[in-house]
């Protein structure tokens, strides 16, 4: 059994409340990135599943050359396989395009039964992906898990918080899980991990390496053509009347005979 956990590189939050004004201008932001905290608790608890059913994990991430430190991260806390995904046709992808990126890797790997997010990211927020990738293998999903209490005989079963409590949900296996930030306490890297995390090699799986990607449905041109579809409004036709009248009072009785025929009121 595997259980895979979908990670990202984003800027540490800490260090991005304390720029200055005179470095956003200049574009020299100089925050350090690391792995996304609430991927921290994905990548924990397909530990502690791989723990309990005795599997094997892997994190998976879309990115350049740098997003290796989001891998890194993963495996010193005790992740066994680390994937790179990074190709100059993925720069640009939107959440859909990630999605597709993450969706076609997936289906390489052998096995898996869950495929665990976090709820979202501390720089896009969006939380999308997630179910964007269970969209694209065909599998159920489920979001804002906060408890993973059974995988055995084709199911998990999940308690997923919600606005009027909690729910206990049991779904078919695979599946994409979101989890929050209730759902385990991530441990932190120790020396071994950190050790094995620096030696392992992180070689990038392009377009070419993944069967049933096409790289025109990624990257920057695919997500310009959606978001321009999106946020493109509607045409609208209008046309100015003067109200005439030789006093206020003929003018405001026109306006008002005007507004009953058009049945405004």
């Amino acid at each position: 059994m595997k259980f895979i956990a979908c990670v990202k590189l984003t800027p540490d939050t800490e260090q991005l409340a304390e720029v200055r004004l005179e470095k956003v201008s200049t574009g020299d932001l100089g925050v350090t990135m690391v792995l996304n905290p609430w991927d921290e608790y994905a990548v924990e608890e397909v530990l502690q599943l791989a723990e309990r059913y005795d599997g094997d994990t892997v994190a998976i991430t879309v990115g350049n050359e740098d997003f290796v430190e989001a891998l890194k991260r993963a495996v010193a806390m005790g992740v066994g396989e680390a994937v790179l995904l990074s190709d100059p046709a993925f720069a640009g992808s939107d959440a859909w395009g990630t999605a597709d990126i993450l969706a076609q890797a997936i289906k390489q790997q052998d096995g898996y039964a869950l495929v665990l997010t976090g709820k979202q990211s501390v720089d896009g927020n969006s939380g999308v992906v997630g179910a964007g990738v269970a969209c694209k293998l065909g599998i159920p999903y489920v979001s804002n898990v906060i408890k993973i209490e059974d995988v055995s005989g084709g199911y998990a079963v999940v308690r997923r918080m919600l606005d009027e409590g909690v729910q206990t949900v049991k779904v078919s296996l695979p599946a994409v899980v979101s989890v929050s930030i209730e759902i385990n306490e991530p441990r932190y890297p120790n020396f071994m991990g950190i050790r094995k995390a620096s030696r392992m090699q992180y070689p990038a799986q392009g377009v070419g390496d993944i069967p049933g990607l096409e790289s025109g449905k990624v990257g920057v041109g695919a997500a310009l053509v959606k978001w321009t579809d999106l946020r493109k409004p509607p045409k609208r036709g209008s046309q100015c009347e003067f109200i005439q009248g030789a006093s206020a009072v003929e003018q405001a009785t026109s306006l008002v005979d005007k507004l009953i025929a058009d049945k405004v009121i």
